[in-house]
């Protein structure tokens, strides 16, 4: 599943921002509110994943939940969706488009919420994975991505170079993306789907970085506002969390080895 990543609210909040990182804002890893900033993105995006993990977790290995959302063969593999889990599969898409029109000016409780009904829906949609592939080939992979997470983003807060038409290239490959997994989706054209996970990986990859160092210049545009520094930490959050699940289900789709 492609998460409509790039078109989350916080493409709203923050892209009329600084294009361009300010001479005297060239090195940004001493400034001691920049590290508590986006310690509080991080520690966001943490628990996030621990919520998604546990949920995922649920919705498979605890047999009335997994019965209301999936079409299990007897040895237990997925074989189709219910109605529930075909709503639930859709749901975070449909919060997302809703958000944008709904959320003109966020608030820091209705942007909190927002992220949380976001990952709740996406961490439950994530059992399916754990019905596709082995649990031990889910869990690695998983910790590749963590790693992998945690050097890209790394990357991006400690950059000097300008990212940004880095950025306009990442956003034409995730138009991209999402063009060519709706026309497969359709057409089942062979070795299409392999070439859309490699896209992926390296899309995501570049969005990671792309979007720590974005949250950066966010935070020096912001001028210390209160209000608006807990909606960009949500925001912030939210997009780092959707390029961390879209970048492991990618790999997964890439590596793993399934049941």
């Amino acid at each position: 599943m492609l998460f409509a990543k790039g078109f989350t609210p916080m493409s709203d909040f923050n892209r009329g921002y600084a294009r361009s990182i300010p001479a005297d804002r060239a090195d940004m890893s001493v400034d001691a509110g920049l590290r508590s900033f986006m310690l509080g993105v991080y520690n966001k995006v943490a628990l996030g994943l621990l919520l998604s993990a546990a949920l995922a977790f649920l919705t498979t290995a605890y047999a009335p939940v997994a019965n209301l959302l999936y079409v299990l063969t007897p040895d237990g593999r997925l074989a189709g969706f219910t109605v529930l889990g075909m709503v639930l599969r859709f749901a975070p898409l449909a919060m997302i488009l809703v958000s944008i029109f709904a959320m003109r000016n966020p608030t820091a409780r209705s942007s909190g919420a927002l992220y949380w009904a976001l990952v709740a829906s996406i961490g439950a949609g994530l059992g399916l994975w754990l019905l596709v592939y082995q649990v031990q080939s889910v869990f690695t992979t998983f910790l590749v991505t963590a790693i992998a997470f945690g050097g890209l983003s790394l990357f991006g807060y400690t950059t000097k170079k300008d990212l940004t038409g880095f950025g306009s290239f990442l956003l034409i490959g995730l138009i991209g993306l999402v063009l060519a997994s709706l026309a497969q989706v359709f057409l089942q054209l062979p070795g299409l789907s392999f070439i859309i996970s490699i896209v992926g990986v390296f899309v995501f990859a570049g969005l990671i970085a792309y979007d720590t160092q974005n949250l950066k210049m966010t935070y020096y545009q912001l001028g210390g506002d209160r209000q608006s520094m807990a909606v960009a930490t949500n925001y912030g959050a939210l997009r780092l969390y959707l390029n961390f699940i879209n970048l492991f289900q990618f790999l997964l789709s890439i590596f793993g080895s399934r049941r």
